[in-house]
């Protein structure tokens, strides 16, 4: 398994929320199946999201979609977050 960690600062949070529901609404789509949503407890605007795919090749397709960094922008993502994969060892 493949897991996608992004780490964002975003000027507000629910706002954030709505679009992200709204992009992962079928995560399968996406290839990928689970995701998790992590909230700092000290700023509710930084967030963590993990994604687990199968394969490599779809984590990194999904990286590179325009419609990703389209949901990024309307959901209010400030600056360049910080991206990486990793496999469970």
């Amino acid at each position: 398994m493949i897991h996608l960690f992004v780490r964002q600062d975003v000027a507000d949070y629910e706002t954030w929320r709505l679009v992200y529901d709204r992009f992962y609404s079928n995560p399968d789509a996406h290839g990928a199946p689970i995701t998790t949503v992590y909230q700092s407890i000290d700023n509710p605007n930084d967030i963590t999201v993990e994604h687990t795919f199968k394969n490599l090749d779809d984590a990194r397709a999904l990286v590179s979609s325009p419609d990703l960094t389209q949901a990024m922008s309307a959901a209010g993502v400030l600056g360049k977050p910080r991206i990486w994969l990793t496999e469970k060892r």
